[in-house]
This record gives C-alpha cells, structure tokens and sequence, in this order.
C-alpha cells in the first residue's frame, strides 16, 4: 500500500494515504502491451484473477505467474504487469466490504458529474469563493446522504 507521501494524479504528495489506482482502466491499459490479438482474452483473465484475489499475499503469487508466463513471448507486457499492477491492489488492505466499492473510480466519476451537473445551472459564478461554497454545500450534502441513506460503507469497530 503506497503511503510514503503517496503519488496523486496531480503529483501531489498525500502523506499517509493509500493510493489505489482504478482496476477497470489497469486492465484496459494492459491490453496495449499484449502483442497478439489472440493473447487479450487470456491476459484479462490473468489480470482478472489477480484482482480478485482474497489477499496481497494471494495476489502477489498470482501476480507472479504471468509475469514469469510472458517474460519470453511478450517482455514488454511483463514489464508492465510488474510494475502497474500492484498499484490496483491497494483495496486488498481494506475490509472485504469495502473493496467492491474501491476497485475502480466509478465512485469519483458519479461525484464529479453530480457536482458538474448541479454547478452548470449557476452558469457563471461572480467569484472563486461563490464556486467553492456552492461545490462545498454540494459534498456536505452528498456527505450526509451517504451517513443516513443507504449504506454505503459501514464500519464496524474491528475494521479500519
């Protein structure tokens, strides 16, 4: 879990946060080193796995095996799985609960296009300030549909 001053996309440091990088896109990117067409079925399912493992000590060891499979016929893909792969496990180190909800930025997307969508009938804003209190009010309220509507994330005093 990369948390020394962990990357951000903005390159920004977050010190202490773990950074989990969106599944869904790491295997879409994979598919650009996968140097057959006939191979891109069977690197998903090698990714697939890996994502899905119960662990990051299970995912290391799956994660091992295709790198190892294509170091001969496809070294570039290899590269690439054993670098940007272990930056979708992050999730693993959270409550089996959680993951689902944390494996891709789906999350992130539906907030940005709600803020997006409720800050377009504003039109202009006078200023800097009106915008920030406008998108503010917009996550508090967001905040606390998400404490008394569904649950969403629920945590129990064992879980982090």
């Amino acid at each position: 879990m990369p948390t020394r001053g962990s990357k951000s996309p903005g390159g920004r440091s977050s010190a202490g946060v773990p950074w989990q990088r969106c599944q869904f896109h790491r295997q879409q990117n994979a598919q650009a080193d996968v140097p057959r067409q006939e191979l891109k079925t069977e690197v998903a399912a090698d990714i697939r796995a890996i994502f899905n493992a119960r662990d990051r000590a299970e995912a290391d060891r799956l994660l091992a095996t295709p790198v190892q499979k294509y170091a001969k016929s496809a070294p570039k893909l290899a590269t690439w799985l054993e670098t940007n792969i272990p930056e979708g496990l992050t999730v693993l180190a959270f409550p089996e609960a959680h993951r689902r909800l944390r494996r891709t930025t789906n999350g992130v997307e539906r907030l940005n296009r709600e803020i997006r969508r409720r800050s377009r009938v504003v039109g202009i804003f006078p200023n800097q300030s009106a915008c920030l209190r406008l998108i503010t009010a917009i996550l508090i309220e967001i905040s606390e549909e998400w404490f008394t509507g569904r649950a969403y994330l629920t945590f129990s005093p064992t879980e982090h």
